[in-house]
C-alpha cells in the first residue's frame, strides 16, 4: 500500500513512512492510494468471525508489505484485548460501548495499534522518535498509556489548561517514564496549532524526528474503522437500515466509519453529532466550510473548531457535496440539551451516558424523526466516570470509580506550563 498527500505535492510513501512522519513534506494528511473492498461473503458471514479475524482482514491491505502478516496478527491481538459491547435500547436505538480499554475511552484502540506499529518500525533504530499529541481530553490519556515504555519513543502531550476533566488530566500527567505533559494556556485548537507548526519548523525537524499520535496519523485513524464492523457483526442480521451517530470533534472516528463503508460494510448513513462546536453542521447547511473559535462545553473532547479530518472526508467522496451529504447528516446540541439527554437516557433506559454519548444519542433522535425505520447506533466514546462531576450532578446518583481510575487519583500531577509556540519549541529542543 502506498499513501499520498491530500495536498498532492509530495511523493507517495509506504505505510511505515506515513506512520513515522505523520504529515507529508507538503504538510498534507496521508491517504491510502487504493481501497480494495472486501468480499460480499466476508460481510455475509461476519457474525461467524472473531474480532481478531475481522480486524486482520480489514487492516492487512493498509499495512502491507511493511508489517508481516504474523506481526499484524500479534499487534491486533494485543490491541483488541477488551470487549466492545452493544446495548440495545429499543428497535430504533442501540449504543456501542467503546470505553472498555485501559483508559476507558474509544481512542485506546488507535493509540495501542499505532504504538505497536511504531515500536515494530523502531526496534532496530538507534535514535528516538518524538511523538507529539494535542488532546482535548481522551486522546492524551490513550496515547500516554499506549506508548508507555515503548523503546525509542518519547511522547509529548499538549492539553488546554482547565479544559479537560480532573480524571482526564490525572491520566495524562501522572505516568512519567517516556511520557511528558505540557499544560497550554489556551484552547485545544491552540494545542493542535502548536503541533502542526512544529512539523512545519525546519529548524526543529532537522534536529529531531517528529511524528503525531493524533488522528492525522494513519495508524491512529484507520483502526477505528473496526468499531463499525464489530457493531455490524452483532446487529447486521437483526436490522437492515443501520445508521451510526458519532459524537464528533476532529472527525477521525466518523471518517474511519466511512472507510469501513468503502471496504463494503453495508452501512446506510452516518451522523456527525456536534456540540456547540458545529462547523460540520453549518457546512451541510451552507456548503461553506468555516472554521470557528472553539467553544468550551461539557463534552470537551469534541471542542474542536477546525477539524483536521474534514479533508479526508471530502477525499472519500471525491469532493462532491451531493455524495457527501447523501452519506452524512449533522446536528448540533447545547450543554442544556446534553444534560437533558443524559437524564432521559438514565430514567427511560436505565443507562448512564457520558456527555459525548448523550450528544450521539441526541443525533439518533434527530435523525429518526424523518427516518423512523432506521436502527441508529450511537457511540459511547468514554466511560461516564471520566466526567464524574457532571454525571453525578445530572442523574443525582453516586458513581463507583473503576480500579484503573482509582489508581491514578492519588498520584501527583507533573506538567510544564507553556503559552506560546516559542515556549513549546524551547521545551522540545531542551
Amino acid at each position: 500500500m502506498k499513501y499520498y498527500s491530500l495536498h498532492k505535492k509530495s511523493p507517495k510513501v509506504s505505510f511505515m513512512e506515513a506512520v513515522t512522519n505523520a504529515l507529508a513534506p507538503d504538510k498534507g494528511l496521508y491517504f491510502p492510494e487504493t481501497i480494495t473492498p472486501l468480499s460480499k461473503a466476508f460481510f455475509d458471514n461476519i457474525n461467524t468471525l472473531s474480532n481478531d479475524e475481522i480486524a486482520f482482514e480489514a487492516m492487512k491491505q493498509f499495512v502491507s508489505p511493511d508489517i508481516p502478516e504474523d506481526t499484524l496478527k500479534s499487534i491486533i491481538n494485543d490491541t483488541l484485548s477488551f470487549n466492545f459491547p452493544i446495548v440495545e435500547f429499543n428497535k430504533n436505538i442501540s449504543t456501542l460501548e467503546l470505553f472498555h480499554g485501559p483508559t476507558l475511552a474509544f481512542k485506546d484502540v488507535g493509540a495501542r495499534f499505532m504504538a505497536r506499529c511504531l515500536g515494530y518500525f523502531n526496534q532496530n533504530n538507534t535514535h528516538d522518535v518524538t511523538v507529539l499529541v494535542a488532546t482535548s481530553g481522551d486522546t492524551g490519556a490513550a496515547v500516554a498509556n499506549g506508548f508507555l515504555g515503548v523503546k525509542g519513543v518519547k511522547v509529548v502531550i499538549l492539553y488546554p489548561s482547565g479544559k479537560v476533566s480532573a480524571i482526564q488530566e490525572k491520566q495524562l500527567t501522572t505516568l512519567g517514564q517516556n511520557i511528558t505533559a505540557l499544560e497550554v494556556k489556551g484552547t485545544f485548537d491552540d494545542c493542535q496549532a502548536m503541533v502542526k507548526t512544529a512539523f512545519l519548523d525546519n529548524h526543529l525537524t532537522e534536529k529531531m524526528q517528529l511524528t503525531s499520535a493524533n488522528s492525522i496519523n494513519v495508524a491512529r485513524w484507520l483502526p477505528q474503522l473496526l468499531y463499525f464492523m464489530f457493531a455490524y457483526k452483532k446487529l447486521g442480521t437483526k436490522y437492515e437500515n443501520i445508521v451510526f451517530s458519532v459524537p464528533s470533534g476532529n472527525l477521525g472516528n466518523v471518517c474511519a466509519g466511512m472507510m469501513a463503508q468503502q471496504l463494503g460494510l453495508p452501512i446506510r448513513h452516518f451522523i456527525a453529532s456536534n456540540n456547540e462546536n458545529n462547523v460540520v453542521t453549518e457546512y451541510l447547511k451552507s456548503r461553506l466550510y468555516k472554521p470557528k473559535p472553539t467553544v468550551q462545553t461539557i463534552s470537551n473532547a469534541m471542542d474542536v473548531g477546525d477539524p483536521s479530518n474534514f479533508i479526508r472526508i471530502q477525499e472519500i467522496y471525491n469532493n462532491k457535496f451531493e455524495t457527501l451529504s447523501y452519506n452524512l447528516s449533522s446536528f448540533s446540541f447545547s450543554d442544556d440539551d446534553t444534560k437533558a439527554a443524559m437524564l432521559e437516557v438514565y430514567k427511560h433506559h436505565n443507562y448512564i451516558a457520558d456527555p459525548h454519548g448523550a450528544v450521539g444519542y441526541l443525533g439518533c433522535k434527530a435523525y429518526l424523526e424523518k427516518n423512523p425505520n432506521a436502527h441508529c447506533v450511537f457511540l459511547e466514546t468514554a466511560h461516564p466516570i471520566k466526567f464524574l462531576d457532571i454525571v453525578e450532578d445530572v442523574i443525582k446518583t453516586e458513581q463507583v470509580i473503576p480500579e484503573q481510575i482509582q489508581s491514578v487519583l492519588g498520584k501527583k500531577k507533573v506538567t510544564t506550563t507553556i503559552t506560546t509556540y516559542e515556549d513549546f519549541k524551547k521545551y522540545l529542543l531542551k
